[in-house]
């Protein structure tokens, strides 16, 4: 917050001598002590007197009364401006003036804390570091400044290096030195330690101040930041901890004052000789107005004194540096999306709220900064002019707003409404200034009585408005009125939960008999954006704090200064206006109950669905601190019950709204707090909690005969819920907190069971619920819980059905853990699975996975298996893969055949499923595949079959000559050429048919001449035989093929041949030659085709002169 490089503004008071003028100060000063110009240490009657009043030292041991003239200046000096006190008296002795000096310098370390560093104890230390860092930005737009050492811009996440941290250190370092006070101005020099890459640095501070008030803020630093830098800090510091050692002296007009022309020429001529590079021209340019008549300067009486203090005119507040409040938001707003500046914004929210709170005008003057920055975001007109829905982007700089058509109060209504809000209401005025406003004769017990039937006083209005109230009275200083107002709301809210439940239970069989419901609040109090809720609930708990935070002295609040505490609560002595046994800790948890219980409707839009789950999850967390005793557990059932029982105004009444927000978070909370004292009401809590209506295909319609229920505007629509998928986890974590609770009870497993398969929609929640469950049931400490292992089961197999139609990228993993599951059940979960595979399996992952790990080894040893209970199991693992063969043979065939091996009747009738399969459903690919393992299991004449089967089914066109079924097609010649002549004859018509690639049927060709057909027996025996002739078939068929093939392709590839080809057509051309060959007339033949090649493509003279170069 210092200025870089620049002075002090002008003072805006003149001064001038007795009897200049008619705007001088009537009446001259009595002498004192100090003589001319003479300075005096800011010592008040003690030392320790000097402390006690600073608030370091209890009064009760200081050494010494305080006289009466500090009492009255430290008064005089709190409250009235200094020119006020000149004009009120003629004769001011100068002794007074220097104890109003001494007096007008702020007293307190928290003022200066709070303009120095964050909101204390309360910062998310990330968003520390992000506005630490924006702060560094901004510094650096302003030109550099903000790498001076010791700024907050400069500052990391480390709290040590904001400034207030960073100026006690630097003044108990020794570094504040020169400090010199001249009536309302201090300066001083701070000297910054060297550092690494830093040398040492003086900076030069000046603070103006009035009124217990710093007004303006100087420092050679150039820090450009909201905070004040770490330099104004620790002067500040040193003149609060310190007084006795600062050198005091009055305004500098006091001391001229006394001055003869002799001394005021040569004061003049010195301060001119020791400056005489700055203030040379400016002495100059004075000196000419002054010696002009007609000058401007002379038509004023007296001269500005900026030590002078303040004008009767001058506005009393704090220096705050607006320029670098609205830049910084700037660049907040300019990250990118608000989202990610939330919370740094959030801490500048809070430092407006502490000033309020402190009763700091600059609160309000921040607020319509920060606004006002908000409204001129360059975006807003972008968004605009593209057509941009303004609905999300204006939630994104407010809080909320809502443009459907449902009757929200949007962020502009509450405005405006505030506008119009009074306090003027004589019974609100009394139950906020009295503790004893009671009438106990009043008997009016009517909706919006006074008084309750205790006498204690009520307020009726809307509840976030009359919590706003309470906000209002909390933030500005007001906390005893913030809690009287809050107490009579708490009390004003049970009584409408008790005329609510009379109300319900007299028109209950008529509304569960309909079967309908109603919403009696849209605008829901959890998730509110003024949050009433949290507002009655932090009041009522700050009043039950053991340690106070009240600010006596400012040791306390040092140490403490940024840490977290663990705050404890106690039951403090209750207030007039509560039942026996109640404190405020007990009526801060009842309200925060009845709030997170209300039944209220889900809001429109991310944003405000996103408020909802947030600010439920906040309060809870808050709950979660505090520590359960038996007046705390009558609260929770006396809640527990009420919501229960209390039909449409209670999320968990027997009905209710499709779109009611869900209450999962809400009742794990309460599940886990009643659980060890009343576990009967805790069960029945959360089951009742687990519904989610909004996924129902069915859910109760909207009671729109009463005009105070309001239903869905379309309640039979889907509704948009953004934070579905966070609900549903939250649902998912009730389940698995009751799961975890009823380990060992079989009735209350099976009631948590039904609930699951009833209201859980997701089966990835489920498969988790069901992992969940299987972890607990085998704990390694513990026997197995057999009951929780056929929960998790009964969940696993829910899962397998939901997912067995769709497609879900985790199936296989859920299939493998079930099988899992079941081996831990025992044989018979895993027969049942087996026996049921189609509802519950696809016929691959039943044969890959689930018989095929039944039937491994691991499985027969953790289960411990007989022989008989063996066979058992591997029969029902064999029908299964017969069954699956016959619903899927192309991918089950080869599975079933495998687990079929070692049962003669099930491998031959898989075998024949395969065959009748062959002919229509079965591709190439497979059957080679299946032909193959064939072969390797020593059924050769089985895998020939296939293989036959196999090629009719394949096309390889000319140029294919790299398909991944050549290695298949040459296997199948090798195998048919293995078996012997006749079997090769059957094959190679199949294979001219289906090939048509010259390479791999020179390939087959080549291969084919180079042993005796059935050389190698099946049994590795040599059979003696000639070679097969290529003159005769099948192989003069299979030359025949080969050399058309040939023809053709090379017919082909000069069809679009490009000069790059050339060499390759060639090579080409002389592997056709060799092929030409093999027959008795290939000579002739090649020499024909070559001929052929010249006549047809003449016009490729190169190519054709290449070939000629090769073949003639």
């Amino acid at each position: 917050m210092a200025e870089r490089g620049q002075l002090p503004p002008p003072a805006k008071r003149l001064c001038c001598r007795p009897g200049y003028g008619p705007g001088c100060r009537p009446g001259q000063r009595a002498g004192g002590g100090g003589g001319p110009g003479g300075g005096a240490l800011c010592a008040g009657p003690s030392s320790a007197a000097a402390a006690a009043a600073l608030g370091l030292l209890p009064l009760g041991k200081t050494q010494s009364p305080e006289s009466l003239l500090d009492i009255a200046a430290r008064k005089v000096a709190e409250k009235w401006p200094f020119q006020r006190v000149e004009e009120r008296f003629e004769r001011i002795p100068e002794p007074v003036q220097r104890r109003i000096v001494y007096w007008s310098f702020p007293r307190s370390e928290r003022e200066i804390c709070m303009y120095s560093s964050f909101n204390t104890g309360a910062e998310d230390p990330a968003a520390v570091s992000a506005v630490v860092s924006v702060s560094a930005a901004s510094a650096a737009a302003a030109g550099g400044a903000g790498t001076a050492p010791g700024g907050a811009a400069e500052a990391a996440a480390d709290e040590s290096r904001l400034p207030f941290r960073r100026g006690i250190a630097l003044l108990d370092g020794g570094c504040v030195d020169n400090v010199l006070q001249v009536g309302f101005h201090l300066s001083g020099t701070v000297t910054e330690p060297a550092m690494q890459s830093e040398p040492e640095t003086v900076c030069n501070v000046a603070i103006s101040f009035d009124r217990c008030k710093i007004t303006s803020v100087t420092c050679s630093c150039g820090n450009k930041d909201i905070f004040y830098c770490a330099h104004v800090v620790a002067l500040s510091l040193y003149r609060i901890r310190k007084p006795d050692q600062v050198k005091l002296h009055l305004p500098i007009s006091e001391t001229l004052f006394q001055m003869n022309r002799d001394q005021l020429q040569k004061f003049v001529q010195y301060l001119i000789t020791v400056h005489h590079t700055e203030v040379l021209p400016t002495a100059q340019k004075l000196a000419d107005e002054i010696l002009s008549q007609n000058s401007e300067i002379n038509q004023v009486h007296g001269a500005p004194d900026p030590t002078a203090g303040a004008s009767i005119d001058d506005e009393n507040c704090w220096h705050l540096d607006e320029e670098q409040v609205q830049e910084q938001v700037k660049i907040f707003l300019s990250q990118g999306g608000y989202h990610g500046s939330g919370k740094q914004l959030n801490l500048l929210f809070a430092k407006v709220r502490e000033m309020l709170k402190m009763r700091d005008s600059n609160g309000a003057r921040m607020l319509t900064l920060i606004t006002e920055q908000f409204m001129a975001d360059p975006r807003l007109a972008l968004w605009r002019q593209q057509g941009t829905a303004m609905t999300d982007k204006y939630r994104q700089l407010w809080d909320e707003l809502d443009s459907s058509n449902r009757p929200h109060r949007t962020v502009f209504t509450r405005a405006i409404e505030a506008c119009d809000l009074h306090w003027q209401d004589s019974h609100l005025q009394h139950i906020i200034s009295s503790d004893l406003y009671t009438n106990y004769c009043y008997h009016d017990d009517t909706e919006n009585s006074l008084f309750d039937s205790h006498g204690w006083p009520l307020w009726h209005e809307h509840v976030p408005t009359a919590c706003a109230r309470v906000d209002a009275l909390r933030s500005h200083g007001y906390p005893r009125e913030a809690l009287r107002l809050a107490i009579a709301i708490v009390n004003t809210l049970r009584r409408q939960q008790q005329k609510q439940l009379e109300m319900f239970r007299a028109q209950k069989k008529e509304l569960l008999h309909k079967g309908v419901t109603s919403i009696t609040n849209l605008e829901g109090w959890v998730g509110h954006p003024l949050d009433p809720v949290g507002t009655l609930f932090s009041s009522l708990m700050e009043a039950c704090r053991v340690d106070d935070e009240s600010f006596h002295g400012f040791s306390d609040f040092m140490e403490n200064m940024g840490q977290c505490k663990s705050l404890e609560y106690q039951h403090l002595p209750a207030h007039k206006f509560l039942e026996e046994g109640e404190s405020y800790l007990t009526l801060a948890v009842e309200v925060a109950l009845i709030g997170l219980g209300q039944q209220r409707i889900m809001p429109d839009g991310l944003y405000a669905q996103e408020k909802v789950c947030r600010n439920e999850e906040q309060l809870i967390s808050k709950l979660q601190e505090i520590e359960l005793d038996d007046t705390l557990v009558k609260i929770f059932r006396k809640q527990a019950v009420f919501l229960l029982e209390a039909g449409p105004y209670s999320g968990l009444g027997e009905v209710i709204h499709r779109e009611s927000v869900p209450m999962h978070t809400f009742a794990k909370y309460l599940f886990t707090s009643l659980l060890p004292h009343d576990a009967e009401l805790a069960y029945k809590t959360a089951l009742r909690a687990m519904r989610l209506l909004v996924l129902e295909s069915t859910a109760p319609s909207g009671d729109m005969s009463r005009p105070h229920h309001i239903a869905s505007v379309v309640p039979n629509r889907y509704p948009r819920w953004f934070t579905l998928s966070h609900i549903e986890s939250q649902q998912c974590e009730l389940a698995s907190t009751m799961l975890t609770a009823a380990k060992g009870d079989v009735r209350r497993l099976e009631t948590v069971l039904e609930s699951i398969q009833k209201n859980i929609h997701s089966s990835s929640h489920i498969f988790k619920l069901a992992q969940d469950a299987f972890k607990i049931a085998t704990l390694m400490d513990s026997l197995p819980d057999i009951t929780l292992l056929k929960v998790s089961l009964e969940l696993g197999l829910q899962v397998m059905r939901m997912t067995l139609s769709t497609l879900n990228w985790r199936r296989r993993e859920m299939v493998r853990w079930l099988v899992t599951c079941a081996t831990e059940v025992g044989v018979y979960a895993l027969d049942s699975i087996m026996q049921n595979w189609f509802t519950l399996f696809t016929p691959t992952e039943a044969t890959s996975i689930v018989a095929t790990t039944v039937m491994s080894n691991s499985t027969i040893v953790r289960l411990h298996l007989d022989c008989h209970q063996q066979e058992k199991l591997a029969g029902s693992a064999r029908t299964l893969a017969l069954q699956c063969a016959m619903k899927d043979p192309q991918n089950c065939a080869l599975s079933a055949l495998t687990l079929c091996e070692k049962d003669h009747i099930a491998f031959e009738t898989a075998y024949q499923i395969v065959l009748d399969a062959a002919t229509t459903g079965m591709s190439y690919s497979q059957l080679f595949t299946i032909a193959r393992y064939m072969e390797h299991r020593g059924y050769p004449m089985r895998a020939y079959k296939l293989a036959t089967l196999a090629m009719t089914h394949l096309n390889l066109s000319y140029n294919q000559d790299t398909h991944p079924a050549i290695n298949d097609v040459l296997w199948a010649c090798a195998l048919s050429h293995s078996l012997g002549k006749n079997e090769l004859a059957a094959i190679i018509p199949l294979v001219v048919k289906s090939v048509k690639c010259a390479t791999v049927l020179s390939d087959i060709l080549r291969r084919c001449t180079l042993t005796t057909p059935g050389m190698v027996g099946l049994h590795g025996r040599r059979n003696s035989g000639k070679l097969m002739s290529l003159d005769k078939a099948p192989l003069r068929q299979l030359l025949d093929a080969t050399i058309g093939a040939y023809i053709n392709t090379t017919h082909s590839r000069l069809t679009h041949i490009s000069p790059r080809h050339y060499s390759e057509f060639i090579e080409f051309l002389s592997k056709a030659r060799e092929t030409f060959l093999m027959a008795h007339d290939g000579h002739i033949q090649f020499t024909q085709f070559i001929d052929n090649l010249k006549q047809i493509y003449k016009g490729k003279k190169k190519l054709m002169m290449l070939v000629r170069e090769r073949f003639g």
